[in-house]
């Protein structure tokens, strides 16, 4: 399934037992700042280890660090305009050291690769540069809170060529990558080095494995990409007729995850752009240059992007705690692993109760800006030896952004009372205030409004897509 946001998703998982566990930190050296370590510089993790050094960090009661295996921080959401070309990561990465000088906390650059339960220290890998040398050594870490928001990676479900052939869009690399290659194949086609189709012209297949929100909002980018290029003399291929967008979804509807208005809708808006929509095809094998599924179709690619799930990082099943069935560390209401007090989790990579539901709280992007809020007040109450409240997950609903030409979605809970759909500029304005409101959270009220000016001038001097 997916979300709104930008993310994959899989089914939540039910719960099997309430759990919890002992809310009670522990001892730690007289006179020494209780050291409190968040991996992963999510969404969630860094707006927590923000809030936590502009309260703790600089009255030097906590020593906050944050562990990142990259050196900057991008919306994840947002990586699926990186692939088309219409936003420029340069200008919306977050550099982990500044944001650790201007709020009082530390970073460390590295991926973990295991934890000392017993020593209270987390295993750190040595940083490699692009030439493989190493920058910084392996290392240790101790704590005395350790809080674990390391995210989710792509699921390829073994499919045969999966891996080998189709890019995911988990990084700002992999995102760049896509970018570039669209641009070759549109260059190669336009000069007549490409694949042809049966009408005699010259023709590019973008082929996209999963019809959640990624695929979907990729989908819709790609097709403006395809005009603004053309418009710059990039090529002069057909913007509709001669670059082909298929998404490809093993359900028996797109957006499975949103009610089946949203998913109806946005069907209609998709076909409108001539975007090929596929449903019920689940995807056996990927090859170099196309997509096999089990109805016998043969869907031609000049490029794949497997937008099709998640899973959690392989490491969270080495740590000895307990894991859900996607690899998710499990957690009480708390966000307290169940044998280990002294470790939270949360976003994507916890399984956290949602009683409401009898599942699990799904992995958004709101769901991890939820968590991280409450966990900010949690740990402070944490450190004042106060009991932990419980975390309680409110669903806003979804939207799903379809770029230039339209957005939809629906609105739910708090926000009106019970549950409305929307679509159109509405809609669109409020998919993007998602993002600003976690601008806000990293740079507070002035820092956004000076972010968006800045972003809006840049827009004003700057091609509509990344030409190079």
């Amino acid at each position: 399934m997916s979300n709104a946001t930008g993310r994959e998703e899989s089914a939540p998982t039910p719960i099997d037992k309430p759990s919890g566990g002992p809310q009670i930190a522990a001892p730690r050296p007289a006179g020494q700042a209780h050291r409190i370590i968040v991996v992963g510089g999510g969404a969630g993790g860094l707006e927590l280890v923000t809030r936590l050094g502009d309260k703790l960090g600089k009255s030097r009661r906590a020593q906050v660090t944050l562990v990142d295996r990259m050196p900057t921080h991008i919306w994840k959401p947002l990586l699926h305009e990186v692939a088309a070309g219409s936003m420029d990561p340069n200008t919306h990465q977050l550099e982990y050291a500044a944001q650790a000088r201007w709020h009082h906390f530390d970073f460390q650059q590295g991926e973990l690769t295991g934890i000392d339960r017993a020593g209270k220290r987390i295993h750190v890998a040595a940083c490699l540069d692009q030439d493989g040398t190493e920058l910084l050594p392996a290392r240790d870490l101790p704590y005395d809170t350790l809080v674990l928001a390391i995210g989710c990676i792509t699921h390829f479900f073994n499919v045969p060529g999966a891996a080998e052939h189709a890019i995911a869009l988990d990084t700002v690399d992999q995102a760049e990558r896509f970018r570039r290659r669209l641009i070759a194949a549109c260059v190669r086609a336009q000069n007549g080095k490409g694949r042809v189709g049966q009408d005699g012209r010259p023709r590019v297949d973008v082929a996209i494995i999963g019809a959640g929100a990624t695929g979907v909002e990729l989908s819709a980018e790609l097709r403006n990409t395809a005009h603004v290029l053309n418009a710059y003399g990039l090529h002069q291929l057909d913007p509709r007729r001669d670059v082909r967008i298929h998404v490809i979804e093993a359900g028996p509807r797109i957006l499975p995850a949103l009610s089946e208005r949203v998913s109806a809708e946005t069907t209609k808006l998709l076909r409108k752009l001539d975007v090929d929509v596929f449903t019920s095809e689940r995807v056996t094998e990927v090859t170099h240059d196309a997509v096999l599924t089990a109805s016998g179709k043969h869907i031609d690619a000049d490029l794949t992007v497997w937008a099709a799930g998640i899973t959690a990082p392989g490491v969270l099943r080495t740590l000895g705690l307990p894991v859900s069935k996607m690899g998710q560390l499990v957690v009480g209401p708390t966000l307290q692993t169940e044998t280990d007090p002294d470790i939270f989790a949360f976003g994507d990579c916890a399984a956290a109760p949602w009683p409401e539901k009898q599942t699990t709280v799904p992995p958004r992007a709101q769901a991890a800006h939820q968590q991280a809020t409450f966990l900010y007040d949690a740990l402070r109450a944490r450190l004042d030896g106060k009991p932990l409240p419980k975390f309680g997950f409110k669903d806003f609903g979804s939207l799903v952004s379809l770029g230039h030409f339209s957005a939809v979605g629906s609105l739910m809970g708090g926000l009106i009372g019970g549950s409305m759909f929307i679509e159109g500029l509405m809609a669109r304005f409020m998919y993007t205030s998602l993002y600003r409101m976690h601008v806000l959270a990293l740079h507070g009220a002035i820092g956004m409004g000076l972010d968006t000016m800045t972003h809006w001038l840049r827009s004003k001097t700057s091609p509509r897509v990344k030409l190079h």
